[in-house]
């Protein structure tokens, strides 16, 4: 080999190196450390959506909220969101039932938030206290604006190196809580089967 080649090889393998570093050091950077930080990592994603001038405006309007559904669901798993919400009839149903419970959820819930979530683009968000127990957290935060003071806790649990939200309480209501109440009494009254036929139709009453 020429020393030409050897000084092209040696600089294709330095270089390769170097982005292999920079690579991972992004990676590092991006994995929360703990559930505030992945809180944070999540809230300052969607503000970044929702403050993008590019993104602004109705014309704009599907193209953000697929990129907040895609941010927000990144952090949320709603596959225990659903397990929690269905309660003990999530044992008596088949995988394919849970995969199919858990994709309308999904789809349920961003379509009912899409609309507030975009109306917290100018508001501050303070970041009060966290607690760790277990492999579980909270994290206790408050929106701020001259309108609005809204204390907002995510409940997260540790899955596979990273923290996920599994509920949220906004201004001491649970998400998980209520929709578990409605599903109760919509199985109890009816079946599961309607259960899943309202949330397809989406009349599931909001919190």
């Amino acid at each position: 080999m020429s020393t030409a080649s050897r000084r092209i090889l040696r600089y294709g393998l330095v270089r390769e190196a170097l982005l292999a570093l920079c690579i991972c050091a992004a990676v590092e950077a991006a994995e929360p450390s703990s559930p505030t930080a992945a809180v944070k990592l999540t809230v300052g994603a969607v503000i970044g959506i929702l403050t993008d001038e590019a993104l602004a405006g109705t014309d704009q309007q599907e193209r953000r909220r697929q990129m907040l559904e895609t941010t927000v669901g990144r952090r949320f798993d709603y596959r225990e969101i659903s397990r929690r919400a269905v309660g003990r009839q999530w044992k008596r149903i088949s995988e394919s039932e849970r995969r199919e419970f858990a994709a309308l959820f999904q789809v349920f819930l961003a379509g009912r938030y899409a609309d507030r979530i975009e109306g917290y683009a100018n508001e501050e968000v303070q970041y009060l206290g966290e607690r760790r127990e277990n492999g579980y957290a909270e994290v206790q935060t408050k929106l701020v604006s001259d309108k609005v003071d809204l204390p907002i806790d995510y409940r997260l649990f540790f899955k596979s190196g990273d923290w996920f939200v599994y509920d949220v309480v906004i201004n001491g209501v649970s998400l998980v809580k209520n929709y578990r109440s409605q599903f109760r009494a919509i199985m109890h009254k009816s079946s599961y089967t309607e259960l899943v036929r309202r949330l397809r139709e989406k009349t599931i009453a909001e919190p």
